[in-house]
């Protein structure tokens, strides 16, 4: 049935298809097509707008419009149906952006490596990409992993990081500082409410702004309460591991 209500709207015309807002719709209702983000489906938007502040040319806006009533049953059977593997949004992200999209890899063999560590010729990495608001909670590398959030400076401050840290595990980075803490919240609130994960390392550094990223994951843990390991790390300027504890 239909009825007037907010819902989105996008200016094709300002659209450049970089899918940015695809991970910040928690219905899974924006996809991109053709090199433009479209509507899925009128009664998979709620018309909040979570995905307005992702959008970097103002593409998005919420009007009011004759649509179909928002149904919930509609958008958990939906999102079901991408963490099942069986929508192309659950195999790939946005195709008109390449940094968003989804992708697993395959990680060095010992075989690609030499027993030195400043030798290593070939990256753990085992999906793409790894930016938290690129990843949806969603994304199948998320299902049942091992998940390191990494705060960015880690990456260049820690020598050994691809060996101690990313070997094995899925990777989320990003900088509590400047990007989005109450996307943060809800991004890793739903993936410990579906991904079903094994353990959870947090990686940060020892400067001040880096413990927001402590804060932000503990709100969403708190919120569902996983039953998983959880360990900090804390990294020093000069790339030497001041401390690690477990919660």
């Amino acid at each position: 049935m239909k009825n007037m209500r907010k819902i989105i709207e996008i200016d094709e015309e300002l659209c450049d298809g970089c899918g940015q807002c695809v991970p910040d719709c928690a219905e899974g209702s924006l996809q991109i097509v053709d090199g433009k983000a479209r509507l899925v489906a009128d009664k998979l938007c709620d018309g909040l707008g979570a995905c307005l502040g992702s959008c970097p040319t103002g593409a998005l806006r919420i009007i009011e419009r004759e649509a179909d009533e928002f149904d919930e049953e509609a958008v958990e059977e939906y999102l079901a149906g991408m963490k099942a593997g069986n929508t192309q949004q659950a195999k790939q992200a946005p195709s008109g952006c390449p940094s968003a999209q989804l992708q697993s890899l395959q990680p060095a063999s010992p075989c690609q490596s030499t027993n030195t560590p400043s030798a290593q010729t070939g990256s753990a990495l085992s999906h793409w990409p790894v930016q938290i608001r690129l990843i949806p909670a969603t994304a199948p590398f998320l299902q049942k992993s091992d998940l390191l959030v990494a705060a960015d400076c880690t990456a260049v401050s820690y020598p050994h990081i691809q060996q101690d840290y990313i070997a094995g595990k899925v990777v989320m980075m990003g900088c509590p500082k400047f990007d989005d803490q109450q996307l943060y919240i809800q991004r890793f609130t739903e993936i410990f409410e579906t991904a079903q994960l094994k353990s959870l390392t947090i990686l940060i550094m020892e400067v001040p702004c880096c413990g927001s990223m402590t804060h932000i994951i503990k709100k969403a843990y708190d919120a569902v309460k996983p039953d998983i390991p959880v360990k900090q790390v804390v990294i020093s300027t000069r790339g030497t591991v001041l401390e690690e504890c477990a919660w």
